[in-house]
């Protein structure tokens, strides 16, 4: 039915306790279910042993040691047994209602992506899938405590093989990389379904010490602004809220919100190039000119930075 696919950090403390839960959660979801763990890090060949799941040591890297989502990609769907794939991130719990969705879309259309907005849940031990009211226990854990995050937090990729032939060398564990594969299945032509109002997709908090410098290096560091370029900038950049179709109880429905997602965006980068184009450049224009007279009334650049600030926040990116 569907091979899942992903890579992991090293399964160490508490990465390690919710990579575990992941991986054998998906592998309990159908009989037929194949999961591929790529990556030679520490502990996953011992973890994929334990789970009976496949390992594939081998991935291509770039000159920082970052995974290459290219060929994670490419070597998934040469060697995955089943037509169905599925990326998703290694920290994710899957329930039947992704099983459930899959089927349905899988029936409407021949050719497919499907994604989902994920739940951010509290999980610090290995998680027990033994009884059967696992899914029940852990439902209503969400749906009480778990906050869903918005429709730029794609965690998981559900696709049709052959959907990504031409991806570009973006590297895992940075951003951007997510949204261009949502950018590249609508380019494509093939139906992009959101399924987050039927599908309880569960992220497993965590840090982010996997980065020299944290959040801030994952979310704004180099590497960042690396896959920005390669994925051709923001016009090559989509989320959830992009998505042509969306999956409800009573079957699928047209998006007719996603022309509201495209005008924020360009709306968004308007004011990006307003700010950086227009703004910042008169701003140190004023700066360089009323450098003495402010140097007579003892006004320094911190307060005039402040008030900017007051009139033109900063604009945040995408997350």
């Amino acid at each position: 039915m569907l091979t899942f696919f992903t890579t992991a950090k090293p399964f160490l403390g508490h990465d390690g306790v919710i990579q575990r839960n992941a991986l054998k959660n998906w592998t309990l979801l159908r009989p037929d279910v194949e999961v591929i763990l790529f990556g030679d890090d520490a502990g996953a060949a011992e973890a994929a042993r334990g789970l009976g799941i496949r390992h594939e040591p081998q991935v291509e890297r770039n000159e920082r040691g970052s995974k290459r989502l290219d060929y994670l990609f490419g070597r998934a769907q040469a060697i995955g047994r089943h037509n169905l794939l599925c990326y998703i991130n290694c920290d994710i719990i899957l329930m039947q209602d992704f099983c459930k969705a899959l089927a349905r879309v899988n029936a409407a259309h021949s050719e497919f992506l499907m994604v989902g907005r994920r739940w951010d849940t509290e999980v610090n031990e290995l998680y027990d899938f033994e009884g059967k009211d696992w899914e029940t226990r852990l439902q209503t854990t969400v749906l009480r405590h778990a906050k869903q995050r918005t429709p730029e937090w794609i965690d998981y990729f559900a696709f049709t093989r052959g959907l990504y032939a031409d991806v570009p060398p973006l590297v895992i564990g940075r951003v951007f990389w997510d949204n261009w594969l949502l950018w590249k299945a609508r380019n494509s032509g093939k139906p992009v379904v959101d399924a987050s109002d039927v599908v309880i997709a569960v992220h497993q908090n965590h840090d982010y010490r996997y980065h020299p410098q944290g959040k801030q290096g994952v979310f704004h560091g180099e590497e960042s602004g690396r896959n920005y370029e390669l994925a051709g900038g923001w016009r090559h950049l989509r989320t959830i809220a992009d998505a042509d179709e969306v999956l409800r109880e009573g079957g699928l429905k047209p998006n007719r919100l996603r022309h509201w997602a495209a005008a924020k965006r360009y709306v968004r980068q308007a004011f990006r190039v307003l700010l950086h184009d227009i703004v910042e450049p008169a701003w140190f224009f004023l700066l360089e000119i009323t450098r003495p007279l402010r140097r007579i009334f003892g006004v320094d650049a911190g307060t005039l930075r402040r008030l900017r600030g007051k009139v033109f926040p900063r604009l945040g990116t995408q997350r």
